[in-house]
């Protein structure tokens, strides 16, 4: 701990959490994607659990900000920050009328999320700028006055943990708790209503067990090959009747395509494939689905087949066990207490936390075989609603959680050989 000499950039205290637990009106902070901000749930339903009136909202990215009516938040402020990596950033005209915005608004504290790679200064500026009187973060250096409270950095020297603890440690620290540690998505009942539809638009089933499988990423480092994903699914739908919905962006229609013509089926966007056989329980919904409606139809699922991307994050919220091809980016980003699969293949290049592979080929996903996200899925599908006993981490890092108090646990975790 720091001496209790310094006036600034001190760690928290437990004297001070009595000014964070008065605090009326927070800003939680996390501006990177779709699945980041899912992680974070758990600690978000934190500052508001105990003080059903205390207002809370998330200053997010574009893809963050998209999960505002389904979160545990009052409120979402979109912002494109410099010192993120969106395609449009704002300016410094933008980023004054931000912190105009802010200052209106009137938070009493702010709370930064980063992963252990990011630096929370920039963001703590902007909410010192803006009159935030209470400010917390992880932070690897001494933030002098930027943050009232901080956490000291201390990944990854110490080991990494998974992204929800991390950000669970943050608030507790902070003096806010959570029973629940689940990550949190409300589904609407009409995002239900509208997913109906669109099936039926589709001529595709509305009822009955079925699958997702989801081939995009925002990383191209961390999407399997759409041909090995079509492999896969030629091999599932030879073992199991139950139809199969493709999901993806409106962009990632042509991936979608790709997959269905490696699957031995082709199609547009939207299409029921007919090719007398398998083709006719594939599904094509790129660019179909509002993200309630993908929440809807992912909830619905027996299994979500998937790179590790926002869809995973979001099946953990809903239950949905998922087979996960799991890209050696970084460590921290598993499926979150929900049945679970993890493949990759195992290399010396691991946690480059790059979004395009540095050497050039994906080999901890391209190594992959898809008899293995065949033979993965299946399993899970049997083992659905049984007692699954824990299998060791192998080839990640040994999180430090107390994985007997995780609730339902990770049947297995895999490392091709």
């Amino acid at each position: 701990m720091m001496a209790a000499t310094m006036d600034a950039g001190r760690d928290v205290l437990p004297s001070r959490r009595a000014a964070w637990q008065g605090a009326q009106r927070i800003l939680a902070v996390r501006l990177d994607q779709l699945g980041d901000v899912m992680m974070t749930t758990p600690a978000l339903a934190a500052l508001k659990h105990g003080a059903p009136h205390r207002h809370v909202t998330l200053l997010a990215s574009r893809s963050g900000a998209a999960l505002a009516p389904h979160l545990p938040v009052d409120a979402v402020i979109e912002a494109a920050v410099p010192w993120m990596k969106p395609d449009q950033p704002l300016d410094a005209q933008g980023l004054a009328a931000l912190t105009d915005e802010l200052r209106a608004r009137g938070f009493d504290a702010a709370v930064i999320f980063t992963v252990h790679s990011q630096n929370p200064l920039p963001a703590a500026l902007l909410c010192y700028q803006a009159g935030i009187a209470l400010r917390a973060a992880h932070c690897r250096e001494n933030p002098y006055h930027l943050l009232t409270d901080r956490l000291p950095e201390q990944e990854p020297q110490l080991g990494i943990r998974h992204e929800v603890e991390r950000q669970l440690a943050l608030v507790q620290a902070l003096g806010f708790d959570l029973p629940d540690p689940r990550l949190q998505f409300t589904v609407r009942d009409g995002d239900r209503h509208a997913l109906t539809r669109t099936l039926r638009a589709l001529g595709a089933p509305k009822s009955g067990p079925y699958i997702v499988l989801h081939a995009g990423a925002s990383a191209a480092s961390r999407r399997y090959p759409p041909e090995r994903f079509g492999a896969a699914l030629r091999l599932l739908t030879q073992r199991t009747p139950l139809p199969v919905f493709l999901t993806g962006s409106a962009e990632e229609s042509e991936l979608v395509r790709t997959v269905l013509a490696h699957a031995g089926a082709e199609g547009g966007a939207g299409d029921r494939l007919h090719d007398g056989g398998a083709g006719d329980r594939l599904h094509d919904l790129s660019g179909r689905l509002t993200l309630g409606e993908l929440g809807a139809l992912i909830g619905g699922a027996q299994l979500l087949i998937s790179n590790n991307s926002g869809p995973v994050h979001l099946a953990a919220a809903l239950g949905t066990p998922v087979v996960d091809l799991y890209a050696l980016t970084n460590p921290q980003h598993t499926p979150w207490q929900v049945p679970h699969r993890v493949l990759y293949h195992d290399v010396p290049c691991r946690y480059c936390m790059k979004s395009v592979c540095p050497q050039q080929h994906n080999d901890c996903l391209r190594r992959v075989a898809p008899s293995e996200v065949a033979e993965a899925a299946l399993q899970l599908l049997h083992s659905r609603g049984r007692t699954r006993a824990r299998a060791p981490l192998s080839g990640l890092p040994r999180y430090r959680a107390r994985d007997e108090q995780r609730g339902v646990q990770p049947i297995v975790v895999h490392a091709a050989a």
